[in-house]
C-alpha cells in the first residue's frame, strides 16, 4: 500500500496530486475517524494564501459536510494558530490547507486532533483505509442531519493575536524590528502582533496574491532581508515561512541566526529562569554540533531524534521535555503550543533582546556554527543500507570518525523519497570536509554499483 501521508500530512501539485476528488474524501474520512461517537462534531478549518486554497476548501468543507459534521472555517490563519484554537473553541479536530514552505504549485491537507496535535501514523493510516475502502460503513445523513459550513476569519485572528501577545511580558517600545511574512499566513498576525506590543515595525513580504507566497522570500530565501535590516538600521529581523510555523532570525549585523542558535539561545534564557524542564533541548541528528557544544557550556544536554518536527515532538511529550526544534526554525515550545510556532518563536527572541538589553549577535554568539559539507552519493533503492553492513564503508566511516576525533562527526541519511544517500560531516576545516564527505560517497557508488 502506497502510504498517502507524508511527514506533515498529504502534500502535492495542487489539481494534479492533489485534486478536489481527494480533497473531498480527505475531508469526508478525516471528519468521520477524528470525531467517531461525537454529537454535531466540530472541525476548524484553516488556510495559507496560495491560489489554490479556495479550490481545495471547498471540496474538503463539502467532504466534512457530507458526514455530519460542523465546519469552522476561520481563512487565512498560521498553522499554528489552528493548533492552539482547536483548544480555545472546543473543536473536534482541525485541519490546515497549506504547502508551508514549498513553492505556489504545491499544497497540502494536514489534520490536528482535538488537543491541536499532529496525529499519529496509526491515525494517518485509518483515514487513509476509509478512503481506500470506498467509504464502506461510512454514513451520509441527510436532511436536518447535514453538516453547517460556519465562518469565524475575523474573531480567530484576534484570538490568535492575543494568544501569542500573552506568551510575553515586556513591551517591545525601543525596538526597530523587521518582519518577513513571506507573502503568506502570517501577513497580518504577525504584524499586528508586534505593533500592539510597541515595536517600531518593518515589513517585507506581506502583500500575498496568491502566487507570490514563500518566491524568493521568507525563512527559505531570508537574502532580501538579511540586506533589509542592515540598511534600514533595524535591531534585528525575523522571517516566516508560507504558514508561519518556521522562524528564523537576522542579527543587526545581516548575519542570519538560523534554528540552532534560535534553540541555544532559549535554551539559555530558560535556564537562568529556571525554566527549561530537565535542563534539555531536543533536537534532530541534522543540528550542528556547535549547538551540542555551545548548550554542553551551559550544563544543557541535548536529545537528539530523527530529522522532522513530529518526531521532535513525539520525543518531547514522551520523556517531558518543553524545547526542541530544527535548523530550519521549526521551533516547539510546550509551554505555549503543540506544534512549532513562527509567531511565538519570533516573540520570545524578541523578549530575550529586550530584556537581556544585547544585540542578537551577542546573544547568538553563546554558539559557533561547525562547518558541514553535504554530498549526495546515487545508490538504488534497495540498496540503501549498504553503508550499515558492508566492511569497506563500515572501516572507512570508523577511520573518518577517529580522524575527526570528538571535533567533527560523519551522519549517513538514506533519502526517503529518492535513490539517493546523504553523507554529511561536520568538523572544523572546510576543505577537509568536502574531500572526506566527496570520497566516502564515491566509495558507496561504487560499492553499490559492482
Amino acid at each position: 500500500m502506497h502510504r498517502m501521508f507524508g511527514t506533515d500530512g498529504v502534500r502535492g501539485i495542487a489539481n494534479k496530486e492533489l485534486t478536489s476528488e481527494l480533497a473531498y474524501s480527505l475531508g469526508r474520512a478525516g471528519a468521520y475517524v477524528l470525531t467517531e461517537g461525537a454529537h454535531k462534531p466540530k472541525i476548524l478549518v484553516g488556510m495559507d494564501t496560495r491560489i489554490s486554497k479556495d479550490m481545495l476548501e471547498s471540496a474538503l468543507v463539502s467532504g466534512i459536510l457530507s458526514v455530519g459534521a460542523q465546519a469552522l472555517c476561520v481563512g487565512i490563519i498560521p498553522t499554528p494558530a489552528v493548533a492552539y484554537l482547536i483548544r480555545k473553541y472546543g473543536a473536534d479536530a482541525g485541519v490546515v490547507i497549506s504547502a508551508s514552505h514549498n513553492p505556489v504549485e504545491y499544497n497540502g491537507i494536514k489534520f490536528f486532533n482535538s488537543k491541536g496535535y499532529k496525529l499519529s501514523d496509526e491515525l494517518e493510516d485509518k483515514i487513509q483505509n476509509v478512503i481506500e475502502s470506498n467509504f464502506k460503513g461510512i454514513p451520509l445523513p441527510t436532511g436536518c442531519e447535514i453538516g453547517r459550513k460556519i465562518e469565524e476569519s475575523c474573531e480567530a485572528v484576534r484570538d490568535y493575536i492575543d494568544f501569542a501577545k500573552s506568551t510575553t511580558d515586556v513591551n517591545l517600545k525601543g525596538l526597530k524590528i523587521a518582519l518577513d511574512c513571506a507573502n503568506g499566513a502570517s501577513y497580518i498576525t504577525s504584524v499586528r502582533a508586534f505593533e500592539e506590543l510597541g515595536a517600531e515595525v518593518c515589513v517585507i513580504n506581506n502583500e500575498p496574491n496568491g502566487i507570490n507566497i514563500n518566491k524568493n522570500c521568507g525563512s527559505t530565501h531570508p537574502e532580501e532581508l538579511m540586506e533589509y535590516v542592515v540598511k534600514s538600521g533595524c535591531d534585528f529581523g525575523l522571517a516566516f515561512d508560507g504558514d508561519a510555523d518556521r522562524c528564523l532570525a537576522v542579527d543587526e549585523k545581516g548575519s542570519l541566526v538560523n534554528g540552532d542558535f534560535i534553540m541555544g539561545i532559549i535554551g539559555k534564557y530558560l535556564k537562568q529562569q529556571g525554566k527549561l524542564d530537565k535542563d534539555v533541548v531536543v533536537v534532530t541528528v541534522m543540528s550542528n554540533l556547535g549547538l551540542d557544544i555551545g548548550l554542553k557550556k551551559e550544563n544543557i544536554k541535548t536529545v537528539k531524534t530523527k530529522v522532522g518536527d513530529r518526531y521532535v515532538l513525539e520525543e518531547m511529550m514522551k520523556k517531558g521535555y518543553k524545547l526542541g526544534g530544527e535548523q530550519s526554525g521549526h521551533i516547539i515550545m510546550l509551554d505555549y503550543n503543540t506544534t512549532g510556532d513562527g509567531l511565538i518563536t519570533a516573540l520570545q527572541i524578541s523578549t530575550i533582546v529586550k530584556k537581556s538589553g544585547k544585540k542578537l549577535s551577542c546573544l547568538a554568539s553563546m554558539m559557533k556554527e561547525l562547518p558541514q559539507v553535504l554530498v549526495n552519493a546515487k545508490v538504488p533503492n534497495d540498496r540503501k543500507d549498504i553503508y550499515l553492513h558492508d566492511e569497506e564503508i563500515v572501516s572507512e566511516i570508523k577511520k573518518l570518525e577517529k580522524s575527526l576525533d570528538g571535533s567533527g562527526r560523519v551522519l549517513i541519511r538514506p533519502s526517503g523519497t529518492e535513490p539517493l544517500v546523504r553523507v554529511m560531516l561536520e568538523g572544523e576545516v572546510q576543505s577537509e570536509l568536502n574531500k572526506m564527505a566527496q570520497d566516502l560517497a564515491n566509495l558507496i557508488e561504487k560499492k553499490t554499483n559492482i
